[in-house]
């Protein structure tokens, strides 16, 4: 059930990072793949800022998204250059 959870809280950061960052989705695969990319970036980056968001599904979500928004970001930045 750990990899399903994953998956779907992958695809639902992935979008909504794709609704943030405008033009820079990758569909529905490109899209969990960056959300569980963005999960691992919030598990070590918002640590190191001193962010705790408590414990729940949305924690995990809002996490997932938040390191999703940065690796588009970043993706972005190197598309363009």
């Amino acid at each position: 059930m750990g990899i399903i959870a994953a998956l779907v809280i992958g695809a639902i950061a992935g979008w909504l990072a794709g609704q943030i960052v405008r033009g820079a989705g990758f569909g529905l695969i490109g899209n969990i793949v960056v959300g569980i990319i963005g999960a691992l970036v919030a598990s070590w980056l918002l640590p190191q800022l001193g962010i705790s968001l408590g414990g729940s599904a949305i924690r995990d979500i809002v996490n997932a998204t938040i390191g999703a928004v940065v690796v588009l970001v970043i993706l972005s930045l190197i598309r363009r250059a």
